[in-house]
């Protein structure tokens, strides 16, 4: 029996798999339902369409923003199995408002004063959810599992994400809403009962979480419902101070400070595309929701094709020598994607094409093909400067590293869904918008080229 083979017919870590796969699939069937559905069914102007996905991409990166730092605090000073539980249950109660919320909107109930901002906020509270838990499936791992199981866990773990994600975001394309404020509910409940079954994990650290400022207030103030209303909002603040010191302790290498600062620049460039494509779909190239399902699916698989890859090329060293070279090429296929754009002529009813009738029209295949071909050169850019956040640190702060580049991928997603609201508020047509993608792979080259000479000049002094 292959370790593999083995792991997934273990209690020691099913449940976990189990449960991280119902977390990213409900996470990403809700929000590709919430933002298509509105995009398809609500607004009438690609201006508002526009605006609405670059808010609800903005609305759904800020907790990670602004919770990541006190979500590995308690993954590191509780028992990660008891906090996967609580986290779990509140995701029935996020759903089920969002199910309420999806219900309003169908039903043309307060739509745009109550559903919508509803929904928006269920948004921020599903990606806190996947916050507090990110760091937990990878820590929960080496306590759970034997030394020689650690690697093809993780494996199973990030391959169930993958497949969970493509898994909720092609669905949400393809079924009804009335069908899918059902499947977000079923899912949570499930996911739910089946985080019971997570073995415990204590703390294995102890460190102990500390907010000097704070604590003679807490002591003064002995109702706990008041002390946490005044407690709360200062340890937030507090998290953020201590995001910015974790970020400025990691920057002193410039191996890694150059390989966050590219990484974090390429999920700008993605934050903005990915921001296009429903309202692309549905008002340059008259296609159906469905079409907009399938274009974030070929970009997520263009994504996993790179990575392969660059590995193959690589042969398993870690350099940057190629990223400058993939970057530009993907600017390339930008500028592809946008030229086939124009030059799509809409079909003569007028109606939206479903997937079959859009895979006829005679640059559908071009479209794709330009689309897999910027993702996949993203992927052969990025997939490399992850590896440096590992390999150029010290032993112990590989964590430490990893999340202070998490902090500054969300930030810059969070820049870069702005850059969309703004270019849509002051009324660039959202095809235009991609040509400031292209123009952005410009610098990612550039940060590639200086990660590349520091890889370079590091080699040298070795």
């Amino acid at each position: 029996m292959t370790t593999t083979t083995h792991l997934m017919r273990s209690k020691r870590f099913l449940p976990l798999m189990a449960t991280q796969f119902f977390n990213a699939f409900n996470d990403n069937l809700y929000k590709t339902a919430l933002v298509l559905f509105v995009v398809y069914s609500v607004y009438n102007s690609e201006k508002h369409e526009a605006f609405f996905s670059g808010l609800a991409s903005l609305v759904f990166i800020l907790p990670f923003v602004l919770l990541s730092a006190l979500a590995g605090q308690l993954a590191d000073t509780r028992d990660k199995a008891r906090i996967i539980r609580i986290v779990k249950l509140c995701e029935i109660g996020w759903a089920s408002l969002g199910a309420a919320g999806l219900f309003m909107a169908w039903q043309g109930i307060a739509v745009h004063t109550f559903a919508i901002p509803l929904l928006l906020f269920v948004v921020f509270l599903a990606a806190a959810q996947s916050t507090f838990l990110g760091p937990i499936k990878y820590a929960i791992l080496p306590q759970h599992l034997e030394k020689d199981e650690v690697l093809p866990g993780t494996g199973l773990v990030e391959a169930g994400t993958y497949i969970a994600i493509l898994t909720g975001t092609i669905l949400a394309g393809f079924i009804y809403v009335e069908l899918a404020m059902v499947l977000i509910v079923v899912t949570a409940v499930a996911g739910y009962f089946v985080s019971r079954w997570v073995p415990d994990a204590p703390p294995q650290s102890d460190y102990e979480m500390h907010y000097p400022l704070l604590e003679p207030y807490a002591e003064k103030v002995r109702n706990p419902v008041l002390r946490w209303l005044g407690y709360a909002p200062v340890a937030i603040a507090d998290q953020a101070v201590m995001s910015w010191r974790l970020v400025r302790d990691t920057m002193h290498n410039r191996e890694i400070f150059l390989a966050i600062i590219a990484i974090s620049f390429f999920w700008t460039i993605g934050a903005v595309l990915f921001i296009q494509f429903p309202p692309l779909a549905k008002n340059q190239l008259l296609a159906s929701k469905e079409v907009a399902s399938l274009f974030l699916v070929i970009f997520s698989i263009g994504i996993a094709i790179g990575s392969v890859g660059v590995n193959a090329l690589l042969k398993g060293e870690v350099s940057a020598r190629f990223s400058p070279a993939s970057v530009v090429v993907m600017g390339v296929f930008v500028i592809g994607f946008y030229v086939v754009a124009k030059m799509w002529s809409p079909n003569a009813a007028g109606e939206l094409l479903s997937v079959g009738s859009f895979l006829m029209e005679p640059l559908a295949i071009p479209l794709l093909l330009m689309l897999l071909g910027i993702s996949t050169a993203g992927g052969f850019f990025v997939v490399p400067l992850y590896a440096f956040l590992t390999t150029r640190c010290a032993h112990d702060a590989a964590s430490r590293t990893i999340a202070a580049n998490n902090i500054v991928n969300s930030l810059s997603m969070v820049v870069g869904s702005l850059i969309a609201i703004g270019m849509t508020s002051i009324g660039i047509p959202v095809a235009e918008q991609l040509l400031l993608a292209a123009a952005m792979s410009i610098i990612s080259a550039w940060l590639g080229r200086l990660l590349f000479n520091a890889e370079r000049a590091a080699l040298a002094l070795a």
